[in-house]
Order: structure tokens, then sequence, then C-alpha cells
């Protein structure tokens, strides 16, 4: 590290600065290893609350002690360049130049970005001013190369080959005073990358002829004093190439600056030597030195202002290069210098974007504290959520629509919703929909009301979305809230969600559950699912759906074992069922058993079976698991001309359920019950019925109000649509379920 005397460092503890010409190349950087910022540095970003608005556009140019320049596009795209005050507040118009550079100091330079450059002192009441042609002043050619407070420094063609002149214009007692402070008649390019307001630190290049017949450049970093006149030597040392892009920063303790080696770019620290831990990868080509806070070097790649990209502002320490750099800001695109060794960067964090001013804070690390705001909020948020509360999915065709709105559009949005009593979910990645709003960028779903492939079931539900931003820019939001889906019950449903469910034993005893849609797909009834309940059931010569005989809001089924005792097995409403329960024996007298209908009009399920001598008997539901049927009741005979009885429930509009009973020529008959337990004399459907090993009461397939029969044979499965009407009671569609399966089940039911 270059030495610096005591008294040098008492005088530039008060003074140190950086400067950075305006405004390198945007990018998106990535900086592999970066780790978040510490804690007290977090914590240093301060609030929008109170602060001053800037435009979105606005980039900072350059500060003092009382104001700061910035620069921003009008209405029709023209630079607007604008005196900040930090006392009040007020807005200066510059009015001069269309372009500033950075001064370090109250005076605002600008230029036409030509060969016009305008000086005025923006302190409150001063007057003075100053313009300088360097066509006239210097030729052809002048440029500005570094501006410290009031001293402009330009560089100037020699007319002999790339050779180049440095010039120092200062303005003393109202004269411009032209100082020439070029250090060979050979160099070639100069740049002023840092400054105090009495040191300036230089790059500078020249061309050496070792011989007659070759030559070389020569690269060389120069600290030396802003006043030509004073008796402080020169410091020079040989770095590696630079260019006009590069960049540096001076401090008390350090300098720093820009090389370029192998096309890879390197940050020079201490004056000494180069760090090699400062080496930055290709994604960091464009990587500038923003300033030195304290023991650490700042630095990124700039983005522009506004946009969408991603620009990080990174920190690194200077005593310990090997640790990871963190980021101090989300985004940067800008950087002025201010005469007490602070710096102003036009930035974003996660929670504001605007100008921050970047300086020293606990432990010697840099803070970032909001100055002015731009109203931008970068960190996603989640401004509405629009889900209803309550859903009713009875209609066929039903959908659920859902939307978010966020205050930003660039965000992936990850939805799920849960069954709270299954934990089933649905994942779904949402798109922003095409047509936003004044309050954010807006993200449908549209709920086709299935679950896990199956109609949803019935009970609370959780929704909540995950929003995460694109650009990297804060961390996700989110959100989530609960609703409730309601659909009518259905005595063949075991799911809870509304739609009947066939149950089939196979040859092996396997017991089957088949969920349906219950609504018709280009004319079909389709199954949604088919799930294994499990295996043994071949123990069992009848089993049969009995609707809600326990309490619940689910179908329960019983079974009848090879020794007459009849079992009841009470669903737990996800598809499954509880473990069996004895109901009694005896039950072998009974050739046909039917149930899953209300025959008496009291709301709850009943039996019916026929014994072999053609006796009906009526086992009353009770509403209780325990015990659910009362003893029987004898309420006909003659039945033994059927060889199949099944409950279909209300098919014809009367007060209680009905029955079809097939006889042995295969004719069809229907018997309307009264809601007290008998029926009405039988009616007559037709002939055939005889194709068919199994006819289930089904419940409502077709999603109309009305249950429906099933038909499983070997000829083929059809469903049989209730019309409402007791003369011709049902209509034939076709089906996919058991298609193929005609002789696959031994029980269906």
């Amino acid at each position: 590290m270059a030495s610096v005397s005591t008294a040098r460092r008492r005088r530039l503890g008060a003074s140190v600065a950086v400067v950075l010409a305006v405004t390198v190349g945007a990018g998106v950087v990535v900086a592999p290893g970066a780790a978040a910022a510490p804690a007290s540095v977090a914590a240093a970003t301060a609030t929008t609350a109170d602060v001053p608005r800037v435009a979105l556009d606005t980039e900072i140019v350059s500060t003092g002690d009382s104001g700061y320049l910035t620069s921003r596009k009008d209405n029709s795209g023209a630079p607007v360049l604008e005196w900040h005050r930090y006392t009040d507040g007020t807005v200066v118009p510059v009015g001069s130049g269309t372009m500033g550079y950075d001064s370090n100091s109250d005076i605002a330079v600008t230029g036409d970005g030509g060969g016009k450059v305008f000086l005025k002192d923006m302190r409150e009441g001063a007057t003075w001013s100053a313009s300088y042609d360097l066509a006239s002043e210097f030729g052809a050619g002048a440029e500005v190369v570094g501006v410290v407070g009031d001293n402009l420094f330009v560089k100037t063609p020699t007319g002999t080959a790339d050779y180049h002149q440095l010039w120092q214009l200062s303005h003393v007692d109202g004269v411009p005073k032209k100082t020439n402070r070029s250090a060979s008649v050979y160099s070639i390019d100069f740049k002023v990358i840092a400054s105090t307001s009495a040191t300036l630190l230089l790059l500078e290049s020249n061309r050496v002829f070792p011989n007659s017949w070759s030559h070389y450049t020569q690269f060389w970093r120069k600290r030396t004093t802003v006043d030509p006149a004073s008796s402080l030597p020169d410091s020079r040392r040989s770095i590696a190439p630079w260019t006009q892009a590069s960049t540096g920063a001076y401090s008390a303790d350090y300098e720093a600056h820009v090389e370029y080696r192998g096309g890879v770019t390197e940050l020079a620290v201490d004056g000494t030597y180069v760090h090699p831990d400062f080496a930055m990868d290709s994604s960091m080509s464009g990587a500038v030195i923003v300033g030195i806070v304290r023991d650490t070097l700042l630095y990124g790649v700039p983005g522009t202002a506004g946009d969408d990209g991603l620009s990080p502002l990174y920190a690194r320490s200077i005593t310990h290069p090997d640790t990871a750099p963190f980021k101090l800001l989300e985004d940067f695109s800008s950087v002025a210098h201010a005469p007490d060794g602070g710096l102003i960067v036009r930035g974003a964090t996660a929670e504001a974007d605007g100008l921050f001013r970047i300086w020293e804070e606990i432990g010697g690390l840099p803070g970032a504290t909001l100055m002015a705001d731009t109203g931008r909020v970068l960190a996603v948020r989640v401004a509405e959520s629009n889900v209803p509360t309550a859903v009713d999915l009875e209609k066929p065709g039903t959908t659920v629509p859902m939307e978010w709105v966020l205050n930003r559009a660039n965000a992936t949005v990850d939805l799920t919703l849960t069954h709270a009593a299954t934990g089933k979910e649905i994942t779904r990645r949402l798109a922003p929909s095409a047509s936003g709003s004044a309050s954010g960028s807006r993200f449908a779903f549209t709920w086709d009301g299935v679950l896990d492939g199956v109609s949803a079931p019935n009970g609370a539900y959780t929704w909540r979305i995950t929003a995460t931003p694109t650009d990297g820019i804060g961390g996700p939001a989110t959100a989530s809230g609960d609703f409730r889906v309601s659909r009518r019950a259905d005595p063949h449903d075991f799911n809870d969600n509304g739609s009947p469910d066939i149950l089939a034993r196979d040859a092996s005893g396997v017991l089957w559950r088949d969920d349906l849609f219950d609504w018709p797909s280009n004319g079909q009834v389709t199954p949604a699912e088919r799930t294994r309940i499990g295996g043994g059931w071949q123990i069992y010569d009848r089993i049969e759906a009995t609707g809600d005989i326990g309490g619940a809001t689910t179908g329960d089924l019983v079974a009848r074992d090879r020794d007459g005792v009849l079992w009841e097995y009470l669903g737990k409403g996800d598809g499954t069922f509880a473990s069996r329960v004895r109901i009694g024996a005896g039950w072998g007298v009974y050739d046909k058993i039917t149930a899953g209908s209300d025959f008496t009009g009291d709301g709850r399920a009943d039996l019916l079976a026929t014994d072999t001598r053609g006796d009906l008997y009526l086992y009353k539901g009770t509403g209780s698991w325990r015990a659910p049927y009362e003893p029987r009741v004898k309420i006909g005979w003659g039945w033994g001309i059927y060889n199949e009885l099944t409950a279909t429930g209300d098919i014809a509009g009367a007060p209680a359920g009905d029955l079809v009973a097939r006889d042995r020529d295969g004719v069809l008959w229907l018997y309307l019950g009264k809601g007290d337990g008998s029926y009405a004399s039988r009616v007559r459907i037709g002939a055939g019925w005889n194709m068919y090993s199994h006819l289930v009461g089904a419940g409502d397939v077709t999603a109309d109000g009305r249950p429906d029969l099933i038909g499983y044979g070997p000829n083929g499965t059809y469903v049989y649509r209730s019309t409402g009407s007791w003369s011709v009671p049902f209509t034939r569609q076709t089906t996919t379920l058991y298609e193929g399966e005609g002789t696959r089940f031994d029980d269906v039911s």
C-alpha cells in the first residue's frame, strides 16, 4: 500500500471523495458466492416515508454540501438537469447543457455533449457562473476527461500521431486559466478517476521508444494535486491496460482502480498490487469501482434507472478480500461523490427505489439510507386476493374463478389449493392476465372443480400463492386464505364429493370403487378414477350400498357372509371404510337385499329383503350405526317371482323412494313408493332386462337432481337416466364404465 503521512490523513479525513464519470454501460450481473448484506447494513436502509419524490428515470450526476444534481427526461424525451437543495427540498432547473459531470462540489458542471461546458455555483444566494467553448480554448478535438470542483481537465490532440496533452482549465479572478498537466510529450490518453478537493487520481498512457525499430505503450496511475502550483510531488505507478470506461476510488487509506488483463476485469486496491480475489468473471466484465467506505470497496455493473434489470451494488472487504461480497443495493445505475466522502447512488433495495446516501454505519460497514423516492416498489406485493369463500359445485360445469393482483408483472406465481381433510392438493404456475389494472398485474386461475382427477370433495380448503420476483429483487411474497366446497349428499357417494361411486368385486375377492363424473361428457357418463379398496371380500355372498346409515354425510355398506351374518362398513368419507361391525345373524334366509333409499319418508335410509318364500320385509333405518335398523316389518308377499330387486330412490316425483323388480322373463316393473313403507301397484317398464347380471340404484349420476339406474352385464353396461315420469321412467345412455369388463365382476352395487 502506498504510504500516506499522518498529517496527510488528517487533511483528508474530512474531505475524502471519489469520482465516477456519468454513466457507464448497462447490464445484468452475477456475482457467484455473493452473500446477503450483514444485519447492520440491511437495517440502515430507510423506508419511503417523509422523503422527497423524484422521477423514475432520474439519474444522479453530482453532489456538493448544499444539494445534488440530477438528470431525467421530459415528456418529449429531452434531458432535464435539476439541482435539489438539501435545506428545503427546492428543485432548481440548471437551464444549460444536456449532460452533467460529477464535480464533487456545489458547482453544477454541465455540457452540450460537444465542446461547450457550463459551470454554475448552485449554493443558495450565489450568482457565479462561467462557460467555456473548448474548441475556442484548445482547438478541435478537445474533450473533458475529469472535473474537480470548478476545475476542468481536458484532453487535447497535439496534431502528431495519436498523442494528446492534458490541460487544467480553471477560473481565476474571473479569467480562464489554462495549465498544461502533461507528463510526457508522448502521452496518448488521460482520465481522472477519483479526487478530493486537493488531490486527484489520474490514469495515463504514453508511448516509449526503446530503440529505432520498435515501440510499446506504458500505462500509469498517477496521484497529483488539484493545485498545479503545489509542491506535493507526483506519485506514479505502472499498471495494466485501462480504457475510458475505467473507474477508481481514493481515500485517506486506499487507492483503487480498474484494470484489464487478458480480457478479465480486475479491481486493483492499495495502489501497490492487484488483489487476485477481486478478479471479475465474464458476467462482471463491465464492473466499475463506485467508491470506498472505510475498509470496504463498492463495485458493480451499472444498469439503467427504472428498468427491470438486475444490477446489484456489491460491497467487499479490502482487508479481508477472501470473504464473500454482499449486496448493498439490489440495483444501481449511477453515482455521485460528496465532499465529505459519502456517495449518492441511484438504485433500489427490495423495499424502495430512488436515491440513496451511502456512508459508514456502525462497525465501519457501509449503510444505505433512502433520501429521495421514485414511488416504485420493487419488492413484489400481493395487492388483492379475489377468491370466493363459499363454492357450490352442484351444478354441472360449474367453474370457480380466482384472481390475485400483484404490484408488478415480472414475477412467477405458484398456487396451491389444499383439501383440509385429505391433504390432497392442486398446484399451478399462473401466468399474468393479458390486461392488468391500475392497481397492478392480474394473475387468474379458473378451477374446474376437479381435485386429484375426481370431483372435488366437500369441506374446507385452503389456498396459498407464492409470488417470486423474476428479477431477483426482494424475496417471495405470499398470500393465503380459505373457502368451503359444498355439494348435495348422494347415497352412493363414499368420498364426500357429491358424485356417485360404484362398488364392484372381482373374482379374486378384491373390492374396487369407481368414482363417476356426474355430468355426461360427449353424451356419456364417465368414470373419473378407480380405487382399490382391498382384498378378502370373497367371504361375502352379498354386498350392498346402503346410503348413510351411521349419521355421516357419505354412504355406508353392508355385507352378508356365507354363514348368514350381516356386517356393517361405515364410510370414512374419503372413499375407504372403517372396520366392520356385526349387525346380526340369520340373514341367510333372504335371497334378495336392496338398500339405499328412504321408503318411509323420515329422511333415513332403509333396507328391503325378500325371503325364499317371496315375503318382502322392511328394515327401517334408525340413524344409529350401533343398531342401524329397527326390527323387520313384513310389507308384502308374492315377491318370489322376481330375481332382482333394486332400490332406486325417488325417480318419479313421489314423496319417497321407489323400487324396480325384474321377473324371471326379464321384464322390469316399477313400484312407486308411497312414503309409508308401502307401494303403489306395479307398472311395467319393459322387457329384455335379463341381459344384465346386476342392476344398481346408483344415485344421481347425471347431475339433474334425479337418481338413475345402472345395468351391468356381459353384453355391456348402460346408464338409465331418470326422466321424472312414472310411465316412462328411464332413457338409456352409453357409458365407458366397465367397458370391456362385463364378466370381470361378480358383485356390483
